[in-house]
């Protein structure tokens, strides 16, 4: 009994070196640790994917330093002029894992002398579909206005094409519209167009910006199997018009 009697004071004695210990030095030092503030990188607006971050994008706001991420933007500085690998939401505290000093490869790279990377003007909103299109989305070109004709003309060749980007004035790529809002101003939206084309495709797009007015149209969103399938289609009526021009066709 004396020694079971021991081990319970024992016991109790340590409980309450612990509870002393938790008191007056643990609770302290998380309160402690809860109280302090810290600058951090706050995003204000919906920012798509791959786009570059400007000063208007966020705010720089003090927080509780307790439990953020070791990741955390902290400075404007590392911030501006980056591009997004994520989309973000405003709110959101932007984080270096979703932050690249490169701009995001929209198919340049992979360029390999058979197509052309062909940037348009987008004359009017309507000309791009009201700043709705996106990359990798499959687009037909109008032309209006040309040679001074009152027609307008849905040339073949140009009429399943890649787009690669849209791109604002300011040089912003908007490679992913879908998550911006729906009260951007002007300056959001796109004021060209870059397709991927073939040599003979890209001096028919010279010719009907330079002498009428190009409208896109989107055919198709989606799977890039099925949006291949589009752009096989155009690639073979291309082939079918370069071997008739060059007199190979039926043995000609």
């Amino acid at each position: 009994m004396k020694k079971l009697f021991r081990n319970r004071t024992f016991l109790g004695s340590i409980a309450i070196i612990a509870a002393l210990i938790i008191c007056f030095v643990a609770a302290p030092a998380v309160n402690s640790a809860a109280g302090k503030e810290t600058a951090i990188v706050r995003v204000t607006k919906n920012i798509p994917k791959g786009t570059q971050i400007t000063e208007e994008m966020f705010q720089t706001v003090k927080v509780g330093a307790y439990n953020l991420p070791q990741n955390v933007v902290t400075s404007s500085a590392d911030t501006v002029g980056k591009y997004t690998t994520a989309a973000l939401q405003p709110g959101d505290y932007i984080l270096t894992t979703k932050l690249s000093s490169k701009a995001p490869d929209i198919g340049l790279s992979s360029l390999d002398g058979t197509k052309q990377a062909v940037s348009i003007s987008i004359k009017d909103f309507a000309d791009g579909v009201s700043g709705k299109l996106e990359t990798g989305d499959v687009i037909s070109l109008y032309v209006a206005g040309y040679d001074d004709m009152d027609e307008t003309i849905s040339p073949p060749e140009l009429q399943y094409v890649k787009l690669l980007a849209a791109t604002t004035d300011k040089g912003v790529d908007s490679t992913n519209k879908s998550s911006k809002s729906s009260d951007n101003s002007d300056d959001d939206m796109p004021s060209t167009l870059t397709v991927l084309v073939t040599p003979e495709q890209a001096v028919k797009l010279v010719d009907y910006e330079h002498n009428g007015t190009l409208h896109a149209a989107l055919v198709y969103r989606g799977a890039e199997a099925n949006a291949n399938k589009f752009l096989k289609m155009e690639d073979e009526y291309m082939s079918t018009q370069i071997d008739t021009a060059g007199g190979t066709k039926n043995g000609k």
